[in-house]
């Protein structure tokens, strides 16, 4: 089959492995997925850093605004949460994206790392299901002004500090107000992160197809302060009336730290993320495997 990706950015997790062996199994599969892109007849860009850490050779190197402006697919290998960084760059160019599996929990990197070979033939011929998934735009105001920008695929979490008590917040929607909640703190998640952090605070999990956003608390001091889906046309603000060391996290990956009477404004991004599957995925397989429902059933 001929290949409708003409040219291929392939990046990969290679600085977190945990052991010497699993880095020189991590280089080896980067190079084996570069050789067999190669092998399929499609043009390979290797991001610099996967290529100057994983000793990958024989193949054009860029950085990823260069493969982002250049070439029609990335592939990505390794965990979700490599996934959610490479997405966020490359949603502005609108780059179709394919994960390989090489993390634990991969709900976002579907494909697992021995199957490569057997599934990505016929998707790089045409044959996949699109998944496009919105990106929230945040920002954090002080006194006005902008002193922070984000992007966030998963979420974006106002927390305490480690060593402090509880935090107050004050929660606008479209500029009216909806309460005031004590509590370690407030998690805004698109349906993408809706099986993350907020999961295991208490939210319900949305289908990515759903156009809204889930607001959660953490460990409310008000039991009655439960999750809430929003649309995700809204403008949410959460601003910081009181509590020490509280700061601002985007999908875990970018840290604000917050002041007294500071604003954090979540809304929906210009830009999406497109991701790949192969034909006939369905989010219910995903979750059926990665929260093992189902277990000795049909």
């Amino acid at each position: 089959m001929n290949p409708i990706f003409r040219q291929v950015g392939l990046f990969g997790k290679y600085h977190a492995a945990p052991a010497p062996a699993m880095a020189a199994s991590s280089r080896a599969a980067l190079g084996d997925i570069a050789r067999f892109l190669a092998d399929q007849g499609c043009g390979v860009v290797v991001e610099d850093d996967t290529a100057a850490n994983a000793d990958i050779t024989g193949f054009p190197t860029a950085d990823i605004a260069t493969i982002g402006a250049e070439c029609d697919l990335g592939l990505v290998v390794g965990g979700d949460g490599t996934m959610l960084g490479i997405g966020r760059q490359l949603a502005r160019h609108d780059v179709p994206l394919i994960g390989i599996n090489q993390g634990r929990l991969g709900f976002i990197t579907d494909i697992p790392l021995d199957q490569f070979r057997t599934v990505l033939p016929p998707m790089l011929a045409g044959e996949y299901d699109e998944d496009p998934r919105t990106l929230m735009q945040a920002s954090v105001l002080r006194d006005g002004n902008t002193v922070f920008e984000a992007q966030a695929m998963n979420d974006v979490v106002v927390n305490r500090g480690a060593t402090s008590g509880m935090v107050e917040l004050k929660v606008e929607v479209d500029g009216r107000f909806v309460a005031r909640q004590r509590a370690d703190g407030l998690i805004v998640a698109s349906p993408t992160g809706s099986s993350a952090y907020a999961l295991s605070a208490g939210g319900p999990l949305l289908h990515p197809s759903n156009p809204g956003w889930v607001l959660v608390p953490i460990a409310p001091h008000t039991l009655s302060n439960r999750p809430i889906v929003l649309p995700d046309s809204v403008e949410i603000v959460i601003e910081l009336v009181a509590g020490r060391d509280a700061s601002a996290n985007f999908d875990m990956q970018s840290l604000a730290s917050l002041q007294h009477g500071d604003r954090i404004t979540v809304r929906r991004s210009q830009h999406k993320v497109r991701f790949l599957h192969p034909k006939g995925w369905t989010y219910f397989d995903t979750l059926r495997r990665k929260l093992h429902w189902n277990e000795g059933g049909v």
